[in-house]
């Protein structure tokens, strides 16, 4: 029974079946307890910081045993990916290191803070869902937008215009033909102009 575990199995048996973002159905699943009592054992470990919730009946490890952030991005909020600056400093088309971590969902627009993390989530329309990928780190395989994906992402969320981000940028990685044909999903013709003009 749940109750009898100690720590060092219940972490066991989760990285074993590769589960590092559960709920109390998971949890009552696989060790065969009742939803209260593992509901109880995420109470007693979430409070000796073993593990952290990431929203309502969602959590997950902390410490030496935490995913990588894009993964658990996606976990957060499904479906989603992630994009916009976070991607482009991830593919070395920006300089900086990007801390808050931006995803696209066609769900509605979220925003989480989780292990001092702070998670966002833009939406767009069903059509321009796409032009990501899967990529890996640490065993943990997570979508993220290829780098004209989240440019073109960011360019209709309305940051381009803002700033000096274009002076940021390196336009070398970027494919023109490949940003404008995902800017045409959009069907929005100022979209397009933006993305032209920007890619000079």
């Amino acid at each position: 029974m749940v109750k009898l575990l100690d720590w060092h199995n219940f972490e066991k048996k989760l990285k074993d079946k590769k589960i590092l973002v559960f709920s109390r159905i998971d949890v009552g699943r696989i060790f065969g307890s009742s939803p209260a009592t593992a509901s109880k054992l995420l109470h007693r470990y979430e409070k000796r910081g073993f593990i952290a919730r990431v929203k309502r009946g969602l959590y997950t490890f902390t410490g030496e045993s935490a995913v990588p952030t894009p993964y658990l991005a996606n976990k957060l909020y499904e479906p989603s990916y992630v994009s916009l600056e976070f991607a482009l400093s991830y593919h070395r088309i920006i300089p900086e290191t990007v801390y808050e971590i931006t995803s696209i969902t066609t769900k509605n627009t979220q925003r989480f803070k989780v292990i001092n993390k702070i998670f966002s989530y833009r939406r767009i329309k069903k059509e321009a869902f796409t032009g990501y990928a899967t990529a890996q780190q640490g065993g943990f395989k997570f979508f993220i937008a290829d780098p004209e994906k989240a440019f073109v992402d960011l360019a209709y969320l309305g940051v381009i215009k803002k700033g000096n981000f274009l002076d940021r940028f390196d336009k070398k990685k970027i494919n023109k033909t490949k940003a404008l044909n995902y800017a045409k999903l959009f069907k929005n013709e100022k979209l397009v102009e933006i993305i032209k003009n920007s890619l000079k």
